[in-house]
């Protein structure tokens, strides 16, 4: 599973101006429910639940919320950058402007598991994660997303 395969540039949403946690996680779910024609607040109410487990704030400005929809067929991604970074309740206590939220199919199992590690190695390359922040356009995003590991600088 690679990034192309569950993010295309649609799925990439640039510069929101959002204050909280769950207002971020309202407007990547509205993108993604336009995209999948699934429910909004089914969505939004896995990606709550697992908040509730743990926050998926990992840390450097990064989070990744993430979850499983009987409803979905195929591994989607929605990636974000924020204008202002929020209280996302990160373990290490620093706000987030980077989200990639990662959805599965319920019977998704390892790959569900290996599409999010692809997806934390990819966001702890600092590198990559300041040109992702400066970039303006989801062209620019995108390709950033798709380069391989140790091809960005900063490393």
């Amino acid at each position: 599973m690679e990034i192309p395969d569950i993010l295309s540039e649609d799925g990439i949403l640039i510069s929101l101006d959002v204050g909280s946690k769950k207002q971020a996680l309202q407007v990547l779910v509205e993108h993604v429910a336009s995209q999948t024609n699934l429910a909004e607040h089914k969505i939004l109410d896995v990606l709550l639940e697992r908040e509730r487990l743990g926050t998926t704030g990992v840390g450097s400005g990064i989070a990744i919320p993430h979850g499983k929809l009987l409803e979905l067929n195929q591994m989607i991604g929605c990636f974000a950058s924020l204008n202002n970074p929020i209280d996302f309740e990160s373990l290490d206590g620093k706000p987030v402007d980077l989200i990639f939220l990662l959805l599965a199919p319920e019977l998704a199992g390892a790959d569900h598991l290996k599409a999010l590690a692809q997806v934390s190695r990819l966001l702890r390359d600092t590198g990559r994660c300041d040109m992702l922040r400066l970039a303006t356009t989801r062209e620019k995003i995108f390709n950033l997303l798709v380069q391989n590991p140790g091809t960005t600088t900063g490393r």
